[in-house]
């Protein structure tokens, strides 16, 4: 029998296959048919500062007055129909989950400001949640905010954050960062315990005809790991904090070349919106079979085996490996 096991956020994980948040994670049979499946711990969906002003609000927007002033721009922006559940409901599923299931369950916060974050960061660990995941998607399109202070106000949330609660914070980045390494090393030493890499930004469309933005949800292919990889291979080894994967991972071998770049956990999402949470199972089964039929003794043995810790000069690694790659095309 494979040892797959691998430790993620302090957890000590029977596999690295975990649900990422995803649709799935609002319906509390799902979530019994994804540990069921063998999910090692469960993410669920985040819960947007968005909607936390909101409940505080009472409304999610100011539009009495202007009822069609802008309504292009204000296409971007959802009502609070649109939203699963308010912050109340919320913290009552995550109640629900952690009762339901005998895994860590990670809840999900989403927004860009401190104040957004601290009060819910607290009431979601004491619902129960063994874990918290931030995800930052922030678009930095203020010509007068430099990357800086980007950066800066990322880190005084998760500092802020890990002053509040006691469980352990993961931190889903965006790749879109100037100096990624740079600020990866800071969330480490601000106590970030896990990167989760990365985000993805879905581009909305825009209707030239109803003047609105239209939003265009595209799940993930196993194309999209390649950047997931590149930087895994960069990270890892240079961290205290344990590395996810999420965004391109929808096999068994596509979890094996996470794991090699130096993954302790590899989300999978589009795999089981498309296939159901049994396909969970499948792709654990065909990890064990590539490491097995590699000589592999166990997950461990594998994690990390294609860093760049282990090149003797990463940057000469990555630059001979560009110059390689441009020479590969031949015209016909």
């Amino acid at each position: 029998m494979m040892d797959l096991s691998t430790t993620y956020l302090g957890f000590r994980l029977p596999h690295p296959l975990v649900p990422g948040a995803s649709p799935l994670g609002w319906d509390l049979e799902m979530i019994r048919r994804l540990e069921d499946a063998g999910a090692p711990a469960i993410i669920l969906p985040s819960l947007f500062e968005e909607q936390i002003e909101a409940d505080a609000l009472g409304t999610m927007h100011h539009m009495d007055v202007h009822e069609h002033a802008h309504a292009e721009a204000l296409s971007y922006f959802p009502l609070a129909d649109d939203f699963v559940m308010g912050p109340d409901r919320y913290l009552e599923h995550v109640h629900r989950v952690k009762t339901a299931v005998s895994v860590p369950v990670i809840g999900s916060l989403n927004g860009t400001s401190v104040a957004g974050w601290l009060a819910y960061a607290r009431l979601i660990q004491d619902a129960g949640a063994d874990a918290l995941e931030l995800n930052f998607y922030h678009v930095a399109t203020d010509p007068h905010e430099s990357s800086a202070e980007v950066e800066q106000r990322l880190i005084d949330i998760v500092a802020s954050i890990k002053s509040t609660v006691r469980i352990p914070i993961a931190v889903k980045l965006s790749p879109f960062f100037s100096s990624l390494a740079h600020l990866a090393r800071r969330l480490d030493l601000a106590g970030a315990d896990g990167l989760v890499l990365f985000n993805r930004f879905y581009q909305p469309d825009i209707d030239p005809d109803a003047l609105s933005a239209v939003p265009r949800l595209h799940l993930s292919h196993p194309d999209e790991l390649l950047l997931r990889l590149r930087w895994l291979a960069i990270l890892s080894g240079r961290l205290r904090a344990s590395l996810a994967a999420t965004g391109g991972a929808h096999s068994g071998l596509d979890a094996l070349k996470a794991v090699m770049a130096g993954a302790h956990s590899v989300q999978m999402v589009a795999a089981l919106l498309i296939n159901g949470p049994e396909h969970l199972a499948l792709a654990r089964r065909d990890l064990s079979r590539l490491l097995k039929e590699r000589e592999y003794e166990s997950l461990a043995q594998a994690q990390g085996s294609m860093s760049l810790e282990r090149c003797p000069d990463p940057d000469a690694f990555e630059r001979g490996n560009y110059m390689k790659i441009l020479q590969t095309w031949r015209v016909r």
